[in-house]
């Protein structure tokens, strides 16, 4: 990967877009899978890494929608961009999981689990009986990273990327009831569990795949206006929620600069070897130590902590079996 001196990493921050990020990066001959990619940011980082010459495969439930996406996206893009491909990957159905690993060939450079659900009103399970937001947003990516682990190996250099949210700060992950079994469910405690899940897997990947010249890192990408990632949400108890002080939201992005602080982590020389952190607006976050009604940003000790996620890796290979 190279990159142009007319844009140095320092000048990326909270209104960077993903263009701005791969201006100058050279990322052709590099295999990128984009989780998610059929809508909201997933659809801008497949963009960005496309339109630095990645071959990019849009990993999505509906493969209608996505070979839309793949045609458009290729209709826009300079002839001279990566080529887009569409692979089925429903992350709360298990067996897809393993189709999608199962199908892959050859190296995997870039791996983006940007996919998620995010707080619906009642709680809803995965056909294997785990709660949604849990089984989906964590899960499934677990199952899907570590079945593709000798692809990315075979990279030398390979990325990944996990979408986590400032929502982890809501929730540890509650390892002695992660499927609201025994507690009321709450869809923010349940979406900050995931979210925080999302973190620890950077951080326990980056520790034991070292060796393997894999890095993992996670993010925040922001509030993001016009995705489809609260489509479970009821927007009256949103309203709520925020109107009691519980919800601080930051300044609204645009899908575009929403993506960014992925690509960064993709595709980016200036975070080279960087491994096992969690960023947001195109840098590293500083931790929280307490969580106040206005805490938009930053990053809980329980989230980076070695401990919980060695852990939560064991857990999950046990549920996933």
């Amino acid at each position: 990967m190279s990159v142009s001196p007319s844009r140095a990493p320092g000048a990326f921050g909270a209104t960077t877009t993903a263009a701005e990020v791969v201006d100058g990066v050279d990322l052709h001959g590099l295999r990128a899978v984009v989780t998610g990619a059929g809508s909201g940011i997933g659809v801008e980082t497949a963009r960005a890494l496309a339109s630095a010459g990645a071959e990019v495969t849009l990993a999505v439930r509906d493969t209608a929608a996505g070979d839309r996406v793949a045609a458009r996206l290729t209709a826009e893009l300079p002839p001279e961009s990566g080529r887009l491909t569409v692979g089925r990957l429903d992350l709360a159905d298990r067996s897809t999981v393993a189709a999608f690993v199962a199908d892959w060939q050859g190296p995997l450079h870039i791996l983006v689990n940007n996919a998620g659900v995010m707080a619906p009103s009642t709680v809803t399970r995965t056909p294997d009986g785990r709660e949604q937001q849990f089984g989906v947003n964590h899960l499934g990516h677990f199952a899907l990273t570590v079945g593709l682990r000798p692809a990315l190996a075979a990279a030398g250099g390979a990325r990944i990327v996990s979408v986590s949210s400032t929502g982890h700060l809501f929730s540890p992950v509650v390892f002695d009831d992660l499927d609201y079994r025994f507690r009321p469910y709450d869809p923010w405690t349940s979406y900050g569990q995931s979210k925080t899940a999302n973190i620890l897997f950077a951080v326990a990947a980056a520790e034991r795949w070292a060796d393997d010249g894999i890095t993992a890192n996670a993010l925040m990408p922001g509030n993001i206006a016009d995705t489809n990632l609260a489509r479970h949400m009821d927007m009256e108890q949103i309203a709520a929620f925020i109107a009691s002080g519980e919800l601080a939201l930051p300044p609204q992005k645009t899908v575009e600069q929403g993506a960014a602080t992925s690509v960064l982590l993709a595709a980016s020389p200036s975070v080279a070897g960087v491994s096992g952190r969690y960023y947001e607006d195109c840098a590293e976050a500083k931790p929280v130590t307490e969580r106040a009604a206005d805490t938009v940003g930053g990053v809980a000790p329980y989230a980076l902590d070695r401990e919980n996620a060695a852990r939560l890796w064991a857990l999950s290979e046990a549920l996933v079996g």
